[in-house]
C-alpha cells in the first residue's frame, strides 16, 4: 500500500472519528430522549416508520431490521417498517403522482398516531422526506430526523420535528458514518430498556 493511500485512510478515520466525538459532546441527551420516545411509541402499540434517500434509504432498511429481527439480545420483535423497501408501492406513487410523494402515501395510508416517525436526512432538505414529516405531523405522530450539516444544521427538515439529531459536519461520508453509529446506539437503547435480560 502506498503512503499516499495510508495518508489517506488515517485522514478520513480521524474525520470519522471525529463527527461522532463532535455529536455525542453536542448531543448525547437528545440521543437518549430518542430512545425514550421510541420506547414509548413502541409500548403504546406504535411502530417505528423510518425513510430516507439513497445512503439514508439504507440506513432506513437496516435499522428497521434491526428492530424487527434483533440487535445484540434475543427478545420479541419489535415494529418497525421501512419505507423504502416495497418497488411496487414507490413506482406507482412515482408515477401516478410524484416521487415528493412517495413517503407522504405511505405514511397517510400506514401511519397512526401512537406511532413514530424518523426522517434520515444528511441535508434536511430532500422534498420526499419534508412530504414524509408533513403528512406524519398531520396524523399527530412524534416526528424525529437524524441529519447533518454546520452551516444549516438539519436544513428545511429542523423546524418541522419534535427532535432533531444532527451531526455537525459538511462531509456526507462522514455523516453516514455517524448516522449509523446513532442508529446501533439507538437500537441498543430501546432492546435494553424493553427487553433487558441479566448480565
Amino acid at each position: 500500500m502506498t503512503m499516499d493511500a495510508v495518508s489517506l485512510i488515517r485522514t478520513r478515520l480521524r474525520a470519522s472519528v471525529a463527527a461522532k466525538e463532535d455529536f455525542v459532546a453536542a448531543q448525547a441527551a437528545d440521543l437518549q430522549r430518542l430512545a425514550t420516545m421510541m420506547r414509548q411509541s413502541l409500548e403504546a402499540g406504535g411502530k417505528m416508520l423510518v425513510f430516507g434517500n439513497g445512503g439514508s434509504a439504507a440506513d432506513a432498511q437496516h435499522f428497521a431490521a434491526e428492530f424487527v429481527n434483533r440487535f445484540l439480545l434475543n427478545r420479541r420483535p419489535l415494529a418497525a417498517l421501512a419505507l423504502t423497501t416495497d418497488s411496487s408501492v414507490l413506482t406507482a406513487i412515482a408515477n401516478d403522482f410524484a416521487f415528493e410523494d412517495v413517503f407522504a402515501r405511505q405514511i397517510e395510508a400506514l401511519g397512526k398516531k401512537a406511532d413514530l416517525a424518523l426522517a434520515i436526512s444528511t441535508s434536511g432538505n430532500s422534498e420526499n422526506v419534508l412530504r414524509g414529516v408533513l403528512a406524519a405531523r398531520r396524523i399527530g405522530m412524534p416526528c424525529a430526523a437524524l441529519t447533518g450539516g454546520l452551516k444549516s444544521p438539519g436544513g428545511r427538515l429542523a423546524p418541522l420535528c419534535d427532535l432533531v439529531l444532527n451531526v455537525p459536519c459538511e462531509a456526507t461520508p462522514q455523516i453516514q458514518e455517524c448516522h449509523l453509529f446513532i442508529e446501533h446506539l439507538l437500537c441498543e437503547l430501546v432492546e435494553r430498556a424493553l427487553c433487558a435480560e441479566p448480565a
